[in-house]
């Protein structure tokens, strides 16, 4: 069974930073793009940075500048979160497109980190 685990949150003030990580665990064969996701309060969940397997790296217009993401190998990636803001308050997801030992191609994510930006 494929598993998507994240790390890293916790509540940080204004301006400050955190990096999250996610890893991955199981009969894996490939992992092609890992994406991070953010749920707010009350809101839907959206898309906030997205690195393929050849590291091209593409953000939402609100944390560019801010976030950086990366592969720490084939299998585990991190995003990097300065200079954060109130509005970056939100559970964090991570979500992969994984090719399985046996062959099947899945969407996987993992359960969510909460991040909390408050003085």
């Amino acid at each position: 069974q494929v598993q998507l685990v994240e790390s890293g949150g916790g509540l940080v003030q204004p301006g400050g930073s955190l990096r999250l990580s996610c890893a991955t665990s199981g009969s894996i064969s490939t992992i092609y793009t890992m994406r991070w996701y953010r749920q707010p309060p009350g809101k839907q969940r959206e898309f906030v940075a997205s690195i393929t397997r050849g590291g091209s790296s593409n953000y939402v217009d609100s944390v560019k500048g801010r976030f950086t993401i990366s592969r720490v190998d084939a299998w585990n990636m991190v995003i990097q979160m300065n200079s954060l803001k109130p509005e970056d308050t939100a559970v964090y997801y991570c979500n992969a497109d994984v090719r399985s030992a046996g062959g099947g191609l899945y969407g996987i994510w993992g359960q969510g980190t909460q991040v909390t930006v408050s003085s």
